[in-house]
């Protein structure tokens, strides 16, 4: 039996052996290797913030230690808890309506037998995608506009009265996760059909000898097929729970709708930028990325736990 230090002498020789014979691999890993530690985990250090009263003049080092004060004064906080319930909501609603999209259409989409049909149609939804939200915004504010935009123009046309999409707080939740179907579901797609093209079409040849008709054979061919990659895909948008669109709604919300569209990620922005308290919104940042963690380390336990798979 290998003692610790033999097993480590043993596991160090063979990566030294390994570096010798794919020594042009491991030098392409340099430039990866490079770009994480300077712009992904160097910046971690900035973190110490959120335990200080960050003086921008001071600099991190000479700035005082507060400890908790800043937690706890988030946590107490009126304003960040109305944030947070917006958050939340918002991407809520996100992952309802907007998580099974991209898998219906990729079925769909697998389904048609016309390819130049199907090219065109993948095309179409695929191209919102490269649209920045500030463009996007623009195209909704022109189509729901009260003055002039089209939605609003057949509304009255039907008899009913203008909508105020922007500004009605009941409304508005629905305008953000209406966009951002019509930006992001198309592209979202791609997964899926590519996770479609790795299934063996003799499961569907034995379907059809077996008698299953299209349903059938989506029901429990296709879904099992895809259901390694919806985990994957939903453990994932967990992490982003707490993000809910930061730049989607800054373009797009105003005053009128803070108390339903004012998220963590806008909060942080007119606290930090607007208000100068850059320790407390640094809080928030660490606050909302532990949260993030948690939600992944436990999507990842109930994939396990239900479905005997997960990320790790």
């Amino acid at each position: 039996m290998l003692t610790p230090d033999h097993a480590k002498k043993s596991y160090t020789r063979r990566l030294w052996i390994d570096i010798r014979k794919d020594w042009d691999l491991y030098l392409a890993l340099i430039p990866g290797i490079a770009f994480l530690l300077i712009f992904k985990y160097t910046p971690m250090y900035g973190i110490i913030i959120a335990f200080k009263d960050f003086n921008i003049f001071e600099g991190m080092a000479a700035s005082p230690w507060v400890g908790w004060k800043h937690f706890e004064k988030l946590l107490s906080s009126d304003s960040f808890l109305q944030v947070f319930q917006n958050t939340l909501a918002i991407s809520i609603y996100k992952i309802v309506f907007l998580f099974p999209l991209p898998i219906v259409i990729a079925i769909l989409l697998n389904e048609l037998k016309n390819m130049a049909f199907k090219r065109s149609v993948q095309t179409v939804i695929y191209l919102p995608h490269f649209l920045s939200w500030v463009i996007v915004s623009g195209l909704f504010i022109d189509l729901l506009s009260t003055n002039g935009g089209i939605v609003n123009k057949m509304i009255v046309a039907m008899g009913g009265e203008p909508v105020r999409f922007f500004l009605d707080s009941h409304i508005f939740r629905s305008v953000l996760v209406s966009s951002a179907g019509w930006k992001e579901t198309g592209w979202n797609t791609i997964i899926y059909l590519a996770a479609l093209a790795s299934i063996d079409p003799g499961l569907y040849e034995s379907a059809k000898i077996d008698g299953a008709n299209r349903w059938k054979q989506i029901l429990h061919i296709t879904l099992p097929g895809l259901l390694p990659i919806i985990l994957l895909m939903f453990i994932l948008r967990l992490g982003y729970v707490l993000e809910a669109g930061t730049e989607q709604v800054l373009v797009m919300y105003n005053p009128s709708v803070y108390n339903v569209a004012d998220v963590i990620g806008t909060f942080v922005y007119r606290v930090g930028l607007g208000e100068q308290d850059y320790s407390f919104s640094t809080a928030v940042g660490v606050f909302e990325s532990v949260v993030a963690f948690i939600l992944i380390l436990t999507g990842n336990h109930l994939a396990r736990k239900f479905f005997g798979r997960g990320i790790w």
